[in-house]
């Protein structure tokens, strides 16, 4: 698996995305930037299908979904087995997703999260790694395919 980051947001969130993004590549990790790439507006579940398609691909490690609430992006990725799409708005968030449910992909909403604090979140969740133990049990149980 790549251990690039893929990017994707909505016209409503591609400000947020181009922060977080600049950020990344500052930190010396590739990014992979599935849309939109203008403030021009689109259709979000479109752009969190191809991010988390290519995720379960392999393409990259993990996902950053951004819209405008961060509410469209969550609940369009968790539709895909596979993903563990958290919407985050707190470093607290950020650390238990990552701690106890292994979340892939971090979700922001653009229009209420501020540049400085996306930064901070993402820190939390790119250093925080899954705890293992009895999450792992849990998080199968959220991967059961009889249930999805």
């Amino acid at each position: 698996m790549s251990s690039a980051i893929l990017i994707g947001s909505d016209h409503a969130g591609f400000q947020l995305k181009e922060h977080v993004k600049a950020y990344l590549e500052q930190q010396g990790i590739n990014v992979l930037d599935v849309g939109a790439y203008s403030e021009e507006s689109c259709d979000y579940p479109l752009i969190a299908h191809e991010l988390c398609t290519r995720l379960l691909k392999g393409d990259a490690a993990r996902g950053i979904l951004i819209c405008g609430t961060g509410l469209g992006m969550s609940m369009t990725a968790n539709r895909h087995a596979g993903i563990r799409a958290a919407l985050c708005t707190c470093e607290y968030h950020a650390r238990m997703s990552r701690l106890h449910n292994d979340s892939n992909v971090l979700v922001f909403g653009g229009r209420v999260t501020a540049s400085d604090l996306a930064i901070s979140i993402l820190r939390v969740w790119l250093e925080t790694r899954f705890e293992g133990g009895r999450h792992a049990r849990r998080v199968e149980h959220i991967e059961k395919r009889e249930y999805v």
